[in-house]
């Protein structure tokens, strides 16, 4: 083969390999122009931490809390960790291997005359030989196989901080959540509370019109009932309320007993308001979103990785060493040898070409799930403004609700209390007035556990952090 055919042929391998490597960058699908949920355009979006914006003193010391005991954060940062490792060792064959060696051997004839594999001899039957020396190699990255190998392993790590960011995002949410409910429920044990001693007050009125011959049996046997009723409300609640507080320690990483009693009021938790933006946005501000995106880029280039192998490979070596039969003439027989090696598949049994298809069809598979992440995050924001915009229209009806109910177990118990009403009325309004404030609670945490599922959709005003 003449020189220009040579070149001719390396210059289509190049070719050949350089259209090999080149894949597509996959497009995000096409964002609405608008959310349709209910939001506010003129808010905006909070630079600082977002559960800070519910003004509670006590949410803001457990969300440090869990940042600093999370077993499930600090698992992340350890992941994070080999991520940066394994990116360290994926860069390395860009660079020459350099190795340092010193060696020391004696090889003794035990009998015989010995033969020429050996050194020892019979007349001389102890042979020892000291040698050092540097030795260095180097494969070309003539397909860039080793570049996409370090490409790859820096976006897993990116991905792996970008899950970091989730693990955090879906901890705080978690615990702002769980306090809040803590809270609500206080607040409807409270309600409970109170109502179950107005129902002992009105049994106290039954029973002492009954005593007096003004109250029949069927009516003290129906307040009964209903104070009844109340007391078993009250333990209930009690109890959802201990299974939310097991729930908030198990969130900070401490045993329930270790966690502090709530020490607000649960009317004082101020909700935001919160800027939306567009939904374009979203796709910078989700940390799932963009873990997704670093696999799919690290998974484009481990389809390069793949074909590289496919294709020869140029191999460099240099060393420089000395020996001696005397330790102390070790370095006074320096020599250098120099060498070359190409490599090149043949035949693999279809093995190379099977993890070429394996990373493309891995590819395939993270371009879905980037694209399905895009997609569930937009539902995700439209889910939290439709329940924010829901109550938020329930809740004045709810307010009046409870002030006509209120009105109206008022005045029928005085009512009841001068003979000019039945016991049955007064029922009806005092089951009808703790209906109405359990819902006034609910519809209060339904609003504040939108917010904080707005933010999480939103992305929470994430930021990379490095990890050391």
């Amino acid at each position: 083969m003449t020189l220009p055919s040579r070149l001719s042929l390396l210059s289509l391998c190049v070719l050949l390999g350089a259209c090999a490597n080149s894949t597509p960058d996959a497009a995000p699908p096409a964002a609405p122009e608008h959310w349709q949920g209910q939001h506010d355009p003129a808010a905006s979006i909070a630079d600082g931490p977002w559960w800070q914006a519910f003004a509670s003193a006590q949410l803001n010391d457990l969300i440090e809390q869990a940042r600093s005991n999370s077993f499930d954060l600090a698992a992340a940062v350890a992941r994070i960790r080999q991520a940066q490792a394994s990116a360290v060792i994926a860069g390395a064959p860009l660079l020459p291997e350099v190795k340092f060696g010193l060696n020391a051997s004696r090889e003794r004839l035990l009998r015989g005359s010995g033969y020429n594999g050996i050194d020892a001899t019979r007349s001389d039957r102890t042979y020892t030989t000291f040698s050092t020396g540097l030795n260095a190699s180097y494969e070309i990255d003539f397909w860039g196989g080793n570049a996409a190998a370090r490409d790859s392993a820096l976006r897993s790590l990116d991905a792996s901080r970008f899950d970091r960011q989730t693990v955090e995002l879906t901890l705080f949410s978690g615990v702002a959540s769980s306090y809040l409910q803590s809270l609500a429920l206080v607040e409807q044990v409270r309600i409970a509370r109170l109502n179950l001693s107005n129902a002992r007050d009105v049994l106290q009125v039954v029973q002492t019109r009954h005593d007096a011959g003004s109250a029949t049996a069927l009516e003290l046997a129906q307040q009964r009932s209903l104070v009844a009723a109340q007391e078993r409300q009250v333990p209930l609640l009690e109890q959802q309320l201990q299974d939310t507080r097991i729930t908030l320690a198990t969130l900070l990483g401490e045993p329930v007993q270790a966690l502090p009693q709530t020490r607000e009021d649960f009317t004082a938790i101020n909700w935001p308001r919160i800027g939306t933006g567009v939904p374009s946005d979203l796709l910078s501000r989700r940390p799932d979103i963009a873990a997704a995106e670093a696999r799919l880029a690290a998974a484009r280039a481990n389809v390069q990785v793949a074909r590289a192998a496919m294709l020869p490979s140029l191999t460099l070596g240099a060393n420089l060493a000395s020996g001696s039969q005397v330790f102390d003439r070790l370095l006074r027989s320096p020599y250098y040898n120099l060498t070359a090696g190409l490599a090149a598949p043949i035949f693999d049994s279809g093995r190379l070409k099977a993890e070429r298809d394996r990373a493309r069809a891995e590819q395939e598979e993270l371009l879905q799930r980037y694209h399905a992440s895009i997609v569930s995050g937009f539902g995700d924001v439209e889910k939290a403004l439709n329940s924010i915009g829901g109550v938020d229209r329930q809740r004045q009806w709810q307010d009046e609700e409870v002030r006509q109910a209120r009105t109206a177990f008022e005045l029928a118990e005085r009512r009841y209390r001068a003979g000019a009403e039945t016991l049955l009325t007064v029922l009806e309004t005092q089951r009808t007035l703790y209906q109405a404030q359990d819902q006034q609670v609910q519809l209060r945490l339904a609003r504040v556990q939108g917010s904080v599922a707005l933010y999480k959709a939103l992305g929470g005003g994430w930021h990379v952090t490095e990890v050391r």
